[in-house]
């Protein structure tokens, strides 16, 4: 099916006409559930109770103290945007504008301010995600699902994505990343427990139990993004390190063992490199002038000990 490209990463204002040629002091029982075609995108009035929220808006939680505000505003001055629309069966549909249909209902209103339009599925989603996102009203998880679900049921591409929300590509990819996290630790990102740097950061921990158990960290902690990020790369060498030393046959395990007693002796990594006919090297490693003054005494200490 053809894409039609609306002008929807341009703002929410290059869908909706201008609306003081066409405003009309309308009667209430004027405020009727069908529309005749040539008014579809005047400014009308419907009833609360006529409307309904969009089941597949991107936005699923609401502040509360913020509600309250803005219905204080709207007992005050009224709707001053109006809400988009389609019609369903016996109702319409929520486009954008649900959370001044919220405050509305709070602030006492009968009914509000709507242009009854039409839409395709995608223009519905990419309308309600555009609307969030220009208001900053998505927390960081709602926004990824937003933008994988226009990637995946409409088959868009993330250029196409991205140019929709005018924002670039590699903000929409990073975003998406964050959908690969733990969903106890995506759900800490949703509540702000940790910032959206914290959580791209944890990425570089693939094991689920262990990523949340780092989050709780950073969140108990108070970490900054620095500090989680050197965190992840201490994690990730030791695995990188653990998977190269683990033994592979039963006599690499016999050096295996006489490399961690040496270590354990001698205060120090220490690598065992063994080839054929029982042949090989030792390497200790050191990190400065005093730690090998302090081997070389461990040494002479166990040969004095000896003779």
């Amino acid at each position: 099916m053809a894409v039609k490209k609306s002008g929807l990463g341009k703002g929410l204002d290059s869908l909706i006409p201008k609306q003081s040629a066409v405003r009309q002091t309308t009667k209430k029982k004027e405020a009727a559930e069908t529309v005749d075609s040539e008014n579809k995108s005047q400014e009308i009035k419907l009833k609360l109770t006529q409307i309904e929220p969009n089941r597949s808006q991107p936005r699923k939680k609401f502040d509360e103290d913020a509600l309250m505000e803005l219905a204080e505003s709207i007992r005050q001055f009224g709707v001053i945007q109006p809400l988009i629309v389609q019609k369903k069966d016996n109702y319409y549909e929520i486009i954008a504008g649900e959370r001044r249909w919220r405050a509305a209902k709070l602030a006492g209103l009968k009914e509000v301010p709507v242009i009854i339009r039409e839409f395709s599925e995608q223009e519905r989603v990419e309308i309600s995600l555009i609307e969030n996102i220009q208001r900053e009203n998505l927390n960081p998880i709602e926004e990824a699902v937003a933008f994988k679900r226009l990637l995946t049921e409409f088959n868009l591409k993330q250029d196409e994505v991205a140019e929709r929300v005018s924002k670039s590509r590699a903000a929409v990819t990073n975003s998406m990343r964050l959908l690969k996290l733990d969903e106890r630790v995506q759900q800490m990102v949703i509540d702000e427990m940790i910032s959206t740097g914290h959580a791209r950061a944890l990425l570089g921990i693939t094991d689920p139990d262990l990523q949340y158990q780092y989050a709780q960290k950073v969140f108990d902690e108070k970490m900054s993004v620095r500090d989680v990020e050197r965190l992840v790369r201490l994690v990730t060498e030791k695995k990188d390190e653990k998977e190269k030393t683990k033994p592979d046959t039963d006599q690499d395990y016999i050096y295996h063992d006489i490399e961690e007693k040496m270590k354990s002796v001698l205060g120090t990594k220490v690598s065992i490199d063994h080839k054929k006919n029982n042949k090989g090297k030792i390497v200790i490693d050191y990190y400065s002038m005093e730690e090998l003054e302090r081997l070389m005494y461990l040494i002479q200490s166990v040969n004095s000990g000896q003779s």
